[in-house]
C-alpha cells in the first residue's frame, strides 16, 4: 500500500509537528482535532515553523506555501477517511486515547494503519482496543517533531 495521506488526530504540539513533517515530506496531510481553534492553532505553529526555516535560508516562501497546501485542517473525524495511515497524537490520558482509537477503529477501511504516537502506554493495550492490531503501530515522535 502507497501512503498518499496521512490523517493526524490532535493539532497540539506533537500532532501539528507530525504534521509539518509530513507535508515537508510531499503527502497529504489531513489535521483533526475538536474545535475549530484548536486546529487553526495546529495549522499557525506549522506556518510559523515554517518562517522560521525561511529566516535561515532552509526554504523558500513558495515552498512554505506548498508545505502548508498539503495540511487540511478539520473538525470532522469522517474526514479521516481518505487516509492510508491515521496517526492519533492526542494528549497522554489512556481513557481518551482508548475512545479515539475505538471510534477511528469503527470509520476507517479495514486496510488503513492506525499509529499512536504515546511515550508511555502500552501500544499492545492500544491495539487491542482495535480490531486491527496487525494493522496497529506505535509511532512515537519526539518533541520538538520537525
Amino acid at each position: 500500500m502507497s501512503i498518499q495521506k496521512v490523517g493526524i488526530i490532535g493539532a497540539g504540539t506533537m500532532g501539528n509537528g507530525i504534521a509539518q513533517a509530513c507535508a515537508v515530506s510531499n503527502i497529504s496531510v489531513v489535521m483533526v482535532d475538536v474545535s475549530d481553534a484548536a486546529v487553526a492553532k495546529g495549522v499557525a505553529t506549522v506556518a510559523g515553523s515554517l518562517d522560521r526555516l525561511i529566516k535561515k535560508d532552509k526554504i523558500s516562501a513558495a515552498r512554505k506555501d506548498a508545505v502548508l497546501a498539503r495540511i487540511q485542517g478539520s473538525t470532522r473525524f469522517e474526514d479521516l477517511q481518505s487516509a492510508q495511515l491515521v496517526v492519533e497524537a492526542a494528549t497522554e490520558n489512556y481513557e481518551l486515547k482508548l475512545k479515539i482509537l475505538k471510534q477511528a477503529d469503527a470509520l476507517l477501511a479495514p486496510e488503513v494503519i492506525i499509529a499512536s504516537n504515546t511515550s508511555s502506554i502500552s501500544i499492545t493495550k492500544l491495539a487491542a482496543a482495535t480490531s486491527r492490531p496487525d494493522r496497529f503501530i506505535g509511532m512515537h515522535f519526539f518533541n520538538p517533531v520537525p
